[in-house]
């Protein structure tokens, strides 16, 4: 590009939801499915879909690409300044690749080695809820975040003493899945990431000489079929596993007992069974789920509803509106912590699926049964405080008490 060349204007970005509704964005979702259920957005060269019919199909269908670069329009938001590109993730890559990293981590995210963390995550929950003051706490810095941290680095074996350190690195960097972001957010994430990297790579070096017992000893060494992590690989991976591991976790505990206190009845059952743990977190994941929205690139002529999707246009599922569709769920606004066929999108479906839903299925299983138990009256004191993240959808604070005494 010549010194008289300029970059073309970048569209701004599509806003599905006015940043007003962003707390309770179900009433704008329902809007949209019933009056544009795809919708449009020419400036982007892509659709938004809202059904869950149609989020299943894209998300099943095996040439739609997960790699935003295979976009015939192309994203300026995949660089975040001085050039430098965003990293690629597992979640932004097709087969082989995709394939092959997956396999080199997947081994130790699989349902029967997670069971096994099952004892611990729950002692971990009690330790927690035993350092709470009953009469007044914010359930996200006491339990929301500090557990599912210190599970995913338990597992990929970060010291104790720096796990403090993740929560603002992660809580910036994550928010950069979000599109349309001002200059100084973006600059805090960059620096987010950067501070994220270089930490890793310190902790990546040690391991290198000193191996242990952990799940970054177990990447750095890890060889399936003669292939291994490069190092750009490496980073991205352990990056995506800890935000991942961690963000949405305390997102689903956070949204899921804001949902339960706010649907008082569905709480009761709870505490009366505990039981019903499982078909609880699968209930909050439906109803207000951590993940709002994922998209995928077209790379064969699709029809989609009665759209036509051609290769490279770009296609953004909103899970959230396909978990609250009428036409797969019944009464879909109600919280029912026993509905059958409880088949949601959350964790997206074929080759994307989540890696780590074991995981999070345990963790909050163990929380909300041990709240259930622990604080059978628990109560909301103030009105919870959503973050400002669009796609990662959680509150930044939850005040609470345990009910029955007044707040201190």
């Amino acid at each position: 590009m010549s010194m008289e060349q300029t970059a073309p204007a970048r569209p701004p970005a599509p806003q599905l939801v006015p940043p007003e509704q962003w707390p309770n964005p179900h009433p704008h979702y329902h809007r949209m499915r019933t009056a544009t259920p795809i919708l449009s957005i020419p400036e982007w060269d892509e659709y938004v879909f809202t059904r869950f019919e149609d989020c299943e199909r894209i998300l099943r269908d095996p040439t739609m690409s997960s790699d935003p670069t295979t976009r015939r329009m192309e994203l300026p938001f995949l660089e975040f300044g001085e050039g430098m590109e965003r990293p690629r993730s597992m979640l932004l890559m097709d087969p082989p690749d995709h394939t092959r990293l997956r396999k080199l981590v997947s081994k130790a995210f699989t349902p029967r080695t997670m069971e096994r963390l099952r004892p611990h995550v729950a002692e971990l929950a009690d330790g927690m809820l035993d350092d709470v003051d009953p009469a007044g706490f914010d359930l996200i810095s006491a339990l929301g975040f500090p557990l599912p941290v210190t599970v995913i680095c338990e597992l990929l074996g970060i010291p104790a003493e720096d796990r403090r350190l993740f929560g603002p690195w992660s809580s910036d960097a994550s928010r950069m899945l979000d599109a349309d972001l001002d200059d100084a957010t973006i600059q805090r994430g960059v620096m987010a990431f950067m501070q994220l990297v270089n930490y890793l790579n310190g902790i990546f070096e040690e391991r290198r000489a000193a191996p242990r017992d952990d799940l970054l000893s177990a990447l750095l060494s890890a060889e399936e079929a003669g292939d291994r992590l490069s190092e750009e690989e490496l980073r991205a991976t352990v990056v995506l596993l800890f935000v991942a591991g961690h963000e949405t976790t305390m997102n689903l505990i956070g949204n899921g007992v804001v949902a339960l206190l706010g649907h008082r009845d569905q709480w009761e059952r709870l505490v009366a069974d505990p039981s019903l743990a499982p078909g609880t977190v699968e209930e909050v994941l439906r109803f207000d789920g951590p993940v709002h929205l994922t998209a995928r690139t077209a790379t064969v002529p699709t029809q989609v509803g009665d759209v036509l999707v051609q290769p490279g246009q770009g296609l953004v599922t909103l899970l959230a509106a396909a978990n609250r569709d009428p036409a797969r769920f019944g009464d879909p606004d109600r919280l029912d912590i026993t509905r059958p066929d409880n088949h949601h999108l959350t964790f997206s479906q074929g080759v994307h699926y989540c890696l780590g839903a074991a995981l999070a299925r345990l963790e909050g299983q163990e929380v909300f049964k041990a709240l259930a138990q622990r604080f059978p009256a628990l109560e909301l004191t103030e009105e919870p405080v959503h973050r400002e993240h669009f796609v990662l959808r959680g509150y930044q604070a939850v005040r609470c008490r345990a009910g029955g005494s007044s707040p201190s």
